[in-house]
This record gives structure tokens, C-alpha cells and sequence, in this order.
């Protein structure tokens, strides 16, 4: 079957094959532990072939409300202030760990996220920083949608105690491979973010995120399949591994989901790193056998 030029335009999306990870990392209580973790995670994650490399939700703190202003830093906002340019303000301990670690590592790193204090704005933000193979800071997304979920008897969260949200949508180029979709956790509860998205270019959405084990086992894996199914891309959810000390456990599970809405790689809730192999061939294949961009009725809805 033969692909007219429309369908070819909207089907190209992932230019060469490409392995990535979810680095599903311990994190504790201190702050320089946990980036010492993450680095030599993505060190290793790297001589096993990933090219690109998530990071969990909060890899650098313990989640949590009672820890977002204690554990918040000033992050650059723009690639210009890359610590690579003379001209660069300081870098947050976490910015260049995590830009050294990319460089070192030659991967495009999605550094999961961190709390950010914008002093200017005097708020707090839930932070996700993306970084090229040498070392440049490409993108930051703040989290969207805050998460103020209470399940009775179950589990109370309420970010917005404490965050502001974010208002914009994170598209990063990746020379090579093509443009990824970046966000945080609740975030993937909103298809409209994943659909702009997908339609303008986007091989695959990550989602690093911290859901609870009652949220997790409800809807973790589901969403991942939603969003990959609706869009017909890949989809990756990176969580902490779940530990039992601290009052908000994480889920686990570590996900990658292809264009068919098939888990390919999944960890459980213990520390892992899971690897999946995107194929370039098949968002093309999927799009060519249920042409779901050519069927849409934007005339109707």
C-alpha cells in the first residue's frame, strides 16, 4: 500500500532506531547521594547502549510537599546559560551534575525533575531539565498540572500547597532522532498535552513521575497505554523505586510503551533500569495500517 505525501508527513517521526532507558534509582534523604546515584546510573545505563536516558520524578529529594522548599534550587532557564558558556551565571549543584553527567555519559539526558525556586517570581516549581550528549542544556518543562488528589482513608497530596504550576508545553529537538515530548507524572492524565504533542512531531512522550502505590496499581500502566494507543507514538514513565521508610511510597513500575500500546519494557518496584529499543519503522507502520491523523473530524469536534 502505497502512502500519499500527507500521511508520509505525518508518519516520519523517529529518523533512525534508538535505544532508551528509565533509570528507576533509590532516593533518599541526601541531596549528594542521590545525584552520585543518578550519575553512575546513567554511566551504566550508557555503556549498555542507551542514547537516551530518563530519570524519575524528584531523583534528587524525597517526594513530597513537606521537602519541595528545602531541597529547591535556582535553576538556568535558557540553554545560553549552559555552564559551558563563559558568560553563564553559577550552575545549581543539580544543573551541573546533571549537564556533566550527560556530557560524560554522551547521552541525551532527561533529568527526570527537581523542586526549582524562581526567586524573581518568589514561587516553587516542579522542574524537569533535558540535556544534549555534550553536556548543553536543550529544555525545561515545569510541571503542568498540579497533583491535589485526596482518596479517603488512602492518600492526600496537595502540590499546590507549595508549587506553581508551569504553562507551557516542553517539545525538544533531538538532532538525529527527531522531537520529544517532555512531562511530569500528573501531566499524563491529560491527553489534550500528549495529542499537541504527537501532532506537532513528536516520536515519543516521557513522563518522569512519582504515582503512590494506591494511584500506581489503579492506573499506571493504563495511562501509559492510553497515551501511546491515542497518538500512536511511544510513551515512557520513570518512577523511583519504592522504598519503606519514608510516608509517600512510590509506585515503581517503570514503564515503555510502543506505538501499539504494548509494554516492551517494564521494571517492578525495586531499583532497575529498564531499555527499549524504538523502532524507527514502526510509528510509520502503525500510522499506514490504523491512519487514525488521516481519520480525525476536526470539522466535527
Amino acid at each position: 500500500m502505497d502512502i500519499s505525501p500527507d500521511q508520509k508527513k505525518l508518519s516520519s517521526r523517529l529518523h533512525q532506531d534508538v535505544t532508551l532507558a528509565c533509570v528507576q534509582m533509590k532516593v533518599g534523604i541526601y541531596k549528594s547521594e542521590n545525584l552520585t546515584r543518578a550519575r553512575s546510573l546513567v554511566l551504566q545505563a550508557a555503556q549498555e547502549g542507551a542514547k537516551i536516558v530518563i530519570l524519575p520524578e524528584c531523583f534528587n529529594s524525597p517526594y513530597g510537599t513537606a521537602y519541595f522548599r528545602q531541597y529547591a534550587e535556582t535553576l538556568p532557564r535558557s540553554p545560553s546559560l549552559s555552564p559551558h558558556n563563559p558568560q553563564a551565571e553559577e550552575p545549581s549543584e543539580s544543573f551541573r551534575i546533571l549537564s556533566s553527567t550527560a556530557k560524560e555519559a554522551g547521552v541525551y539526558l532527561v533529568g527526570g525533575s527537581l523542586p526549582e525556586l524562581d526567586p524573581d517570581q518568589g514561587k516553587y516549581y516542579n522542574t524537569c531539565l533535558c540535556f544534549s550528549p555534550d553536556g548543553q542544556l536543550l529544555a525545561t518543562h515545569r510541571k503542568i498540572h498540579l497533583c491535589d488528589v485526596d482518596i479517603p482513608g488512602k492518600v492526600r497530596l496537595q502540590e499546590s500547597e507549595v508549587l506553581s504550576p508551569g504553562n507551557e508545553i516542553t517539545i525538544v529537538d533531538l538532532p538525529g532522532y527527531g522531537r520529544l515530548g517532555i512531562a511530569i507524572c500528573y501531566d499524563v492524565r491529560f491527553p489534550e498535552l500528549a495529542m499537541v504533542a504527537a501532532r506537532k512531531g513528536c516520536f515519543a512522550m516521557v513522563y518522569p513521575s512519582v504515582f503512590s502505590t494506591v494511584t500506581g496499581e489503579l492506573h499506571w500502566s493504563l495511562l501509559a497505554r492510553a497515551r501511546a494507543l491515542d497518538n500512536q507514538i511511544y510513551v515512557a514513565m520513570c518512577s523511583p523505586a519504592r522504598t519503606f521508610e519514608k510516608e509517600y511510597r512510590a509506585w515503581g513500575y517503570s514503564i515503555i510503551v510502543d506505538p501499539l500500546a504494548r509494554v516492551v519494557a517494564e521494571a517492578d518496584h525495586a531499583e532497575a533500569t529498564v531499555y527499549a529499543r524504538l523502532d524507527s519503522l514502526l510509528i510509520e507502520d502503525t500510522r499506514r495500517n490504523i491512519p487514525l491523523d488521516l481519520h480525525r473530524r476536526f470539522d466535527v469536534y
